[in-house]
């Protein structure tokens, strides 16, 4: 990877997820110069309790950490589900943003949550959360080995799955009373892996809703584990 501008990366992950699955990504960012923060949401991290917590709590996070570091041209990364905490933060933290990348990420639209996105996720959520005593969603081992990263070794598989906690119900029931990013007038990209089928739509749907063609990339949803050095070429590229 060789770029000439060092550029400050906050990566925000997906559903079930913490800092750590943009960790190996975040090696290669700072391997090439750059300046990471990698962030774990409320809730998803053990001794952060998981009830009520409310996708409000997420966004307001993001912000905090943000202005916390006094962070600048800062270079948004939203994988999965985070492009809703992102899309809610980049509204508020506006010119401290150079751009918003998502990558295998809905683009949230207005008044829209994750469990509306699709008719057959959208009943599994709200089972889950029926089920659980925390109103959570968890991830079977099943979603990993067939959705999430089929690609990958079932060792790898398996730690994905010893790593993710349950989803705080909350996050997927929520919307952002928002525009899109590219509405609010900041630059944004859309990274599609070539192997992603675990998207609530199409990729290339939620790229058009930024009015931007998806990008590819290698991989399928969690390549940012299986294939770090190749996401994080494609986010230097992208920034």
């Amino acid at each position: 990877m060789v770029t000439t501008t060092k550029r400050t990366f906050v990566l925000v992950p997906g559903a079930w997820m913490g800092a750590w699955s943009w960790h190996p990504v975040a090696g290669k960012l700072r391997g090439e110069g750059h300046d990471v923060v990698a962030l774990t949401m409320p809730g998803l991290s053990y001794g952060s309790p998981a009830r009520g917590v409310r996708l409000a709590d997420a966004v307001d996070f993001v912000v905090r950490e943000v202005e916390a570091l006094d962070l600048r041209d800062v270079v948004l990364v939203a994988h999965s589900w985070g492009g809703y905490p992102a899309t809610g933060a980049a509204h508020r933290l506006g010119d401290r943003i150079a751009k918003v990348v998502y990558y295998n990420s809905v683009v949230p639209a207005r008044g829209v949550g994750m469990i509306d996105e699709n008719e057959v996720y959208g009943k599994a959520i709200r089972d889950s959360i029926a089920a659980t005593p925390d109103g959570t969603v968890p991830l079977p081992l099943e979603a990993i080995q067939f959705g999430l990263m089929p690609d990958a070794s079932a060792e790898l598989q398996e730690l994905v799955f010893g790593l993710a906690l349950p989803q705080p119900g909350g996050y997927m029931v929520d919307a952002l009373d928002v525009p899109t990013v590219a509405e609010a007038g900041l630059p944004a990209a859309y990274l599609l892996g070539v192997d992603d089928n675990s998207l609530a739509r199409p990729g290339d749907e939620f790229a058009a809703r930024l009015g931007v063609a998806a990008v590819p990339v290698p991989g399928s949803h969690m390549a940012l584990l299986s294939k770090p050095a190749e996401i994080a070429a494609a986010l230097i590229r992208a920034a």
